[in-house]
């Protein structure tokens, strides 16, 4: 390879590295060369059609796309961001009635607008009530629309809910506008399905006739009418048990339950148990399908809304016997109307104090489970109310009584008790206080390390729960092989977690990483350990079980070496620290770094090639190529499963399978956190995937684009254009009509330009003497008046060619902006057209290739990105911390000083 050849491949690859775009000086810098080699370079690759010029200070190069290199582009910037807004709002004609398929799906909407439109709808309608309060009346109406749709007109002969007459969704509706709406609510549909249903009771709902909550009179009536309505819409008709694909109507009670405890305030969301944290809890306790059988029985004695008892209930993957007790009368119908809502009506709630007044009894005894999970409430101060621990009839305290104002023992010594007395397992969630605090507490977890029944301890993030912001930690139990057990098994998860809010909130990968951890029980440096009884027993610990005196999981501390500071040099020692990345490119180290005396290194090369030198090198070229080899892999195993969602699968086993599978694939990557690779997967999933899935699962590859129509309150529509969920506008024009994209782009291109020229222009000439400075505004009028003014004036010769340069833009300017949009409703014209023309290979092709496998390949190609960023960072950060070492900085004071010292001189100043 020639010098100008490899002169021409650096400047390519530097701008790549840049972003394929960049400003000249900008540019120049990062690759250090003087300006004619810069601009001899710049010349040939401008020659060769290899990049064009742009605007900005200064100018700045761009690599030219193909028509090949702008679709991948389109697509990949797709990938990154999905737009759900309309493509044309000028009206663009219908596809051919011959060729065009239905106009659109059939009441199908994504699930996640689903949720939001419910959820917006509720909160508007809400007015002064406080979230606590409203909550109750908005999921009672998610409930009777969903049973009156399932059960209304059901024949079997012992339906789970009986929906007697009078008492639907249907007859609520006939009562909108009633005055006496809210009593006929009471008393004609609450009061009846009560009635004819033993496990409802009339402390499970709302009143529906308060006028505090409600108003009074006209405003009452408007009020429930209103919130009716919302329960009217299409998309929520669940009569042809679309509902039971996927839970949709469960997940949607949770997302309700989410937010309404959000909204709740401190003291009043504690009925509900964050979702990734029950998720934790219901799989680290070890129920599985393969465990399970129809005599399986799981207990919660503080249900809340019942969210952890259906986790458990879906680890078991069948159908098995859940039981709970809530003490808050109105939280416990929540947790009713929740299990007939995800599929097991047959569940038993009962409402009352757990550790007064336990409803679930063997005898007098207390009924043993397989499972107990709990999450109850932290540090209650009242748990001894109305009860003599002392002569505790069900015998929970025999390790002793917990304090009188910390009920966190209570609870756990509860659970412990129903627990089957040999192969019983359990998981409570406890404030972090439970690990360490003394006195009575320090006896009975004396006690409870003794046993043998502590299986595990994992330490969770600050602020994830609704109730409290204090950090809480999970206690796993198991009474089987109790005695056998030498340790206990400790995970540190406190720095996993992602801002949502004012709360914070564990991510997919969170969940994941730390239930494998814990099912493989090895340890993991700054993380898990297993735990030695000894250890915990020693004088110095004496069964302290707070985590930081057994995992340090705080980061390593980035030490100043003095010694570099004073002679120079890069310590040996920071280097190794990205010894993962030297063992995989052994070379790239040699490339980048050279001896410059024992344990210290200097750069080859400046510190603004750093990153292109590690792009460019082939053992980095070589990682890349291992890492698209991995997802190339995973793409042909899961491509048929993709490809193949009909109506009727279920879209949460499709992400597990292919999950999984990712998973599994990118533990064989080196330097990449399979976990970070999952992430990606999974908020995509709940960004654009799931949708996606739901909308086949519901109608099959339909990609049909539907116009969006809006109707003001005066009852007019508007047309706002066009739109496709599964199949965006954007991935039929990257793939059938790019080079129409292309030249639209250009003419775009081109007319921001013109548009720069004017305003700089109208910029320069605008001072207290320039040719606009007497324009009240400047347009083509106001010119037009001032040449005809000026005439022949030969002293206004200046003045004219500057009126007439902007006439010349102006009219290029209007010329371009009506070829743009000409050329924009052509192209979106033939997008919308082409829809009727695809097939339903095409349609999977466009969707599972182009759409989400590029979307996901971008995202691994982030994470190839951060790998170089972070190292060429930290070097560049090492570099420059030891660039002036002592002596190089003493010759720079003094070469400074002398300075001073002549100009003083010369000056005739004395410095003694």
């Amino acid at each position: 390879m020639t010098s100008i050849e490899q002169k021409i491949e650096r400047f390519i690859s530097t701008l790549e590295a840049m972003g394929s775009s960049a400003g000249n000086q900008r540019l120049r810098e990062a690759l250090g060369w003087p300006e004619t080699t810069y601009d001899d370079v710049k010349q040939q690759l401008l020659a060769e059609n290899r990049i064009v010029t742009g605007r900005g200070r200064g100018g700045s190069v761009a690599i030219l796309e193909t028509i090949g290199a702008m679709k991948e582009r389109i697509i990949n910037s797709l990938a990154v961001r999905e737009t759900s807004a309309p493509y044309e709002k000028t009206k663009v004609k219908e596809a051919s009635p011959k060729s065009a398929a239905p106009a659109q799906r059939n009441g199908v909407v994504k699930k996640s607008d689903l949720y939001s439109s419910i959820w917006a709808s509720c909160d508007e309608l809400r007015g002064g009530m406080d979230a606590s309060q409203y909550k109750d009346y908005v999921l009672f109406m998610l409930f009777i629309k969903y049973i009156s749709d399932k059960y209304g007109d059901s024949d079997d002969f012992a339906p789970p809910v009986v929906i007697p007459p009078g008492a639907s969704f249907k007859d609520m509706v006939a009562l909108k506008g009633k005055a006496d709406i809210g009593d006929r609510i009471n008393t004609q549909v609450i009061q009846k399905l009560i009635d004819a249903n033993t496990k409802l009771a009339r402390s499970d709902f709302p009143d529906f006739n308060d006028p505090n909550k409600l108003g009074e009179g006209p405003a009452m009536v408007e009020r429930l009418g209103n919130l009716i309505a919302i329960f009217e819409k299409p998309e929520l008709n669940f009569a042809n048990n679309r509902a039971d694909n996927d839970d949709l109507l469960g997940d949607a009670y949770e997302y309700l339950m989410r937010h309404f405890a959000q909204d709740s305030g401190k003291s009043k969301g504690q009925f509900y148990t964050p979702s990734e944290v029950s998720s934790i809890l219901a799989q680290v306790i070890g129920i599985s399908q393969a465990n399970t059988r129809g005599s399986t029985t799981a207990y919660d004695p503080t249900c809340g809304s019942g969210s952890l008892l259906l986790k458990v209930a879906a680890e078991a993957g069948r159908h098995i016997t859940l039981e709970g007790q809530e003490k808050d009368v109105t939280t416990a119908g929540l947790a009713r109307m929740n299990m007939i809502l995800h599929g097991f009506p047959d569940a038993t709630i009962l409402s009352g104090d757990t550790l007064v007044n336990p409803k679930f009894k063997d005898g007098e005894q207390l009924r043993a489970y397989d499972y107990v999970v709990a999450n109850p409430p932290f540090s209650d101060k009242r748990w001894a109310t109305g009860l003599n621990s002392a002569n505790d009839p069900y015998q929970r305290f025999a390790w002793g009584e917990p304090p009188a104002k910390q009920g966190d023992y209570a609870y756990l010594l509860h659970v412990i008790r129903s627990m089957k007395a040999t192969t019983g397992k359990g998981a409570v969630i406890l404030p972090h206080g439970v690990l360490f605090r003394g006195n009575a507490e320090a006896h009975i977890r004396r006690q409870l390390v003794r046993s043998g029944m502590l299986k595990g301890i994992i330490g969770l993030p600050a602020n994830l729960f609704y109730g409290t912001g204090i950090p809480a930690c999970i206690l796993v139990l198991d009474k089987e092989n109790a005695s056998a057990r030498k340790g206990v098994f400790m995970i540190d998860a406190s720095k996993g977690f992602i801002k949502d809010g004012p709360k914070n909130r564990l991510r997919e990968q969170d969940i994941h990483r730390i239930v494998d951890t814990f099912r493989r029980s090895a340890d993991v440096p700054r993380y898990a350990r297993m735990v030695p009884l000894d250890e915990i027993a020693s004088d110095r610990n004496d069964y302290n079980l707070n985590l930081p005196r057994y995992i340090n999981s705080s980061e390593p501390e980035d030490l100043h070496d003095i010694d570099a500071h004073l002679n120079g040099g890069i310590p040996e020692r920071d280097i190794d620290a990205f010894a993962a990345d030297w063992q995989e490119m052994p070379a790239l180290r040699q490339a980048l770094f050279e001896t410059e005396r024992p344990g210290y290194a200097r750069l080859r090369q400046p510190m603004s090639e750093v990153r292109s030198i590690i792009l460019a090198h082939p053992q980095f070229r070589q990682f890349r190529s291992k890492v698209a080899t991995l997802f190339g892999k995973w793409q042909q195993a899961v491509t048929p499963l993709l490809t193949g969602i009909q109506p009727g699968d279920k879209p949460k086993v499709l992400i597990a399978q292919i999950s999984e599978t990712l998973l599994a694939t990118f533990h064989a990557a080196p330097l990449l956190d399979p976990y970070d690779i999952y992430q990606h997967l999974m908020d995509y999933w709940a960004e654009t995937l799931q949708d996606d899935a739901y909308l086949i699962a519901a109608d099959g590859w339909l990609a049909l684009p539907r116009r969006i129509v809006e109707t003001d309150k005066k009852g007019k529509t508007k047309d706002k254009g066009w739109i496709c969920d599964l199949l965006p506008k954007p991935y039929i024009v990257a793939r059938y009509f790019a080079a129409e994209q292309v030249e639209l782009e250009a003419r775009q291109a081109e007319l921001e330009s013109v548009a720069s020229q004017i305003a700089e222009l109208e910029e320069e000439h605008s001072g207290e003497d320039g040719v606009f400075a007497g324009f009240d505004k400047i347009n083509a009028a106001q010119v037009k008046d001032r040449l005809a003014e000026i005439g022949d004036d030969p002293d206004s010769t200046d003045e004219c060619a500057v009126l007439k340069q902007w006439q010349q833009l102006s009219a290029r300017e209007a010329a371009l902006k009506k070829t743009v949009k000409a050329l924009d409703a052509e192209l979106d014209q033939q997008a919308f057209d082409h829809y009727a023309t695809l097939s339903e290979a095409e349609v999977k092709t466009l969707v599972v290739q182009d759409k989400w496998l590029a979307r996901l390949q971008a995202d691994v190609q982030q994470e190839l990105d951060r790998i170089s960023q972070t190292l060429a960072q930290r070097i560049r950060e090492l570099a420059e911390r030891y660039e002036a070492p002592l002596p190089k900085l003493e010759d720079e004071v003094a070469a400074l000083s002398a300075k001073v010292k002549a100009h003083l001189k010369r000056m005739g100043a004395t410095w003694k």
